[in-house]
């Protein structure tokens, strides 16, 4: 199977044939791998010595698999033959960014240079030549009896064996540099504000965009960039302005969205964690509503203009669908966002929301 291949029309008439056919390619072939890539890093992590570090890492891996499953949904569109490395890839990935966004955020005596410290693991992993990094330099717990180091190699070596790391590589870290950015300076109530975020959030945000410091922020912490950019690295040619559109597609829109749904579904979470949510910064649902649908929409464009926008925008459904299947998505306060969002994404949005439901249920289950 060809991975992302090129195709013409509009994002319609194509929608049952390609969901079902990338469903099937998805728990056939990449929910199996997945699986075993689990237990093969819950079973490292039952060998950190340290009881706090091996508390957070398997508790991560095991209220947050679905965002393992997540991650692993773009090798649903890469080569037979570079599938397996695509997977391991994004799971060791997604793996570290979950494990170490919990460590950030326990107590420390410097919470910015500790969380930008620790988020280093995830510039670290999609850079194979990169050095040896002291993760845990400003944490209070180190010996994890080389858990993180082990994800990185990982990482590193299944980039190693796609065919087009190198023209995806520089934007790849830059993406990864954005979410060791977001995260460093994401900081909850105990450990300050959001003013330094704020700061270099407007500083990224590019001009014709108009969006505002924490809708870009919030692009800059999503990790979709990065895995859209490990599946293309399984093609055999990978144009650089094709490379570029994409950037500019998942980096400010798609990303930001993405992020931006996950504060809504987790806005009762925040609260009480003492998070300061994003989506605290509009004035108003409404406001909200009216936002998040816009960067909805602005997403399907750019991804129309896509080589490959068929894929991109069953991912971007697939997504959306994650978030607003939540029985939270449809409570009074994320309701108009929903209903904007749902309304942005079209046709797309009623297959993803069953099937992200029904895996929700059994995951619950």
């Amino acid at each position: 199977m060809g991975a992302f291949i090129e195709e013409g029309g509009s994002l319609a008439g194509w929608l049952p044939t390609e969901f079902a056919s990338a469903a099937k390619r998805y728990w056939l072939g990449i929910f199996p791998t997945v699986r075993r890539e689990a237990t093969r890093w819950r079973r490292r992590a039952e060998e950190i010595p340290d009881p706090v570090l091996r508390r957070a890492a398997l508790v991560n891996l095991r209220t947050e698999r679905l965002n393992l499953d997540g991650a692993a949904a773009f090798a649903a569109f890469v080569p037979d033959a570079h599938r397996s490395a695509v997977v391991r890839a994004q799971v060791a990935l997604q793996a570290a960014y979950d494990y170490v966004d919990t460590l950030a955020e326990q107590p420390c005596r410097d919470p910015v240079r500790n969380g930008e410290q620790l988020h280093e693991v995830l510039g670290a992993a999609v850079d194979p030549a990169g050095p040896r990094i002291d993760y845990y330099a400003h944490h209070p717990q180190k010996d994890d009896a080389g858990y993180l180091q082990c994800i990185v190699e990982t990482c590193r070596t299944a980039l190693r064996e796609l065919p087009s790391y190198a023209s995806v590589a520089e934007p790849m870290r830059r993406a990864a540099r954005r979410m060791v950015s977001y995260q460093s300076l994401n900081l909850n109530e105990a450990q300050g504000d959001h003013a330094e975020l704020a700061s270099w959030a407007c500083a990224q945000t590019p001009a014709s965009t108009e969006l505002r410091w924490w809708e870009t922020a919030a692009s800059a912490g999503s990790s979709l960039g990065v895995y859209m950019m490990i599946a293309m690295a399984a093609r055999h040619a990978v144009p650089a302005e094709e490379a570029t559109a994409i950037e500019e597609a998942y980096f400010p829109w798609i990303g930001s969205l993405h992020l931006l749904l996950d504060s809504l579904v987790d806005q009762q979470e925040d609260r009480v964690a003492g998070q300061p949510s994003l989506l605290a910064y509009y004035s108003s649902p409404e406001e909200a509503a009216a936002r998040l649908g816009l960067i909805a929409a602005e997403s399907m464009h750019r991804i129309r203009a896509l080589p490959c926008g068929r894929q991109h925008a069953l991912l971007l459904a697939g997504m959306a669908g994650h978030y607003l299947s939540m029985p939270v998505a449809v409570r009074a306060e994320a309701r108009l966002a929903t209903r904007s969002v749902l309304a942005a994404i079209g046709g797309l949005a009623a297959p993803t929301m069953l099937v992200m439901g029904a895996r929700q249920a059994l995951g619950r289950g």
